[in-house]
């Protein structure tokens, strides 16, 4: 595994929080519900933005400190899992739902 390597799985897991912030909002706004519970009992005391900006930065932030620990397996096996978790957890359900706006 190389730094490169392992740079790629960063920006890649940095993405898919991106993405999933981003669809959560549109998905907000066209009234689907949030599974998150935290998220979601957030979301009245702070607004969705509020909510969504800083739950994503915290998750962004995580990611840097995981990515500079210094043992590059544990780093590279963490953000593999990580990555296998939003694909099928957050891109996947999201994207197929955002999917079902141009079918109509």
């Amino acid at each position: 595994m190389s730094s490169e390597r392992l740079h790629q799985l960063f920006l890649l897991n940095l993405a898919l929080q991106l993405f999933d912030g981003i669809a959560t909002y549109q998905g907000i706004r066209h009234h689907w519900g949030e599974g998150n519970p935290l998220l979601l009992s957030s979301m009245p005391y702070l607004g969705v933005g509020t909510t969504l900006l800083l739950f994503k930065a915290k998750a962004c932030g995580f990611l840097v400190l995981l990515k500079r620990l210094g043992r590059p397996q544990f780093v590279y096996d963490s953000l593999v899992v990580l990555a296998t978790i939003y694909t099928f957890f957050s891109f996947i359900p999201w994207i197929t739902r955002l999917l079902t706006l141009l079918a109509v």
